[in-house]
């Protein structure tokens, strides 16, 4: 008789969370209109030689909901933060005060908000290909376990497990986009 074959979908559902992980860090970089310390953690600053996060050079705070305040600790690096946030991407134009650069959050107007509905669906795109990605690997270790003896019926229950833990995780990332795209385009 075949020895027993299991497919680890706790590993499936932990590399699968991981995707999600990642697609709400990548929502947390996108600007709302509203001031985020996660917006500006992407920025990296050419400092002592080397590309550094900027919030490894200094402190980034929120003292009100349009304004984001780095305070630098290096004045060295103040301009070098300052060139690395505009060169960003961002669309944010930095006002230096001795060491503190302060990001005025501007308004977003209805293309902007638009084009970042656009990049958020282009992150949950990447987040569900990610998940289908780990999907394949489950259905691959089925097939293995089909090669090496497997029932069909234990074929077909864990390829429904697989699916369902699936079309579970889409699920989630297709309401995190929705919810994100709805903070986006409120005004």
């Amino acid at each position: 008789m075949a020895e027993e074959f299991e497919v680890d979908t706790d590993d499936l559902e932990r590399r699968m969370k991981g995707a999600m992980d990642s697609l709400r860090h990548e929502f947390g970089t996108l600007r709302t209109g509203r001031a985020s310390a996660s917006m500006v953690e992407p920025v990296m600053v050419d400092a002592y030689g080397s590309p550094t996060p900027i919030n490894q050079i200094g402190t980034i705070n929120v003292p009100e909901p349009r304004m984001v305040t780095i305070n630098i600790w290096d004045k060295g690096l103040v301009s070098r933060a300052e060139k690395a946030i505009r060169d960003s991407g961002l669309g944010i134009n930095p006002q230096t005060n001795g060491t503190i650069i302060m990001l005025p959050i501007p308004e977003l107007n209805e293309e902007r908000r638009r084009e970042l509905t656009k990049v958020a669906a282009q992150y949950a795109e990447n987040a569900r290909v990610a998940i289908r990605n780990v999907r394949r690997d489950g259905m691959d270790q089925i097939k293995k376990g089909k090669t090496a003896g497997m029932s069909e019926d234990d074929q077909k229950f864990w390829e429904t497990e697989v699916q369902e833990l699936t079309n579970k995780m889409i699920a989630a990332v297709d309401g995190a986009l929705e919810a994100k795209q709805a903070e986006i385009m409120q005004v």
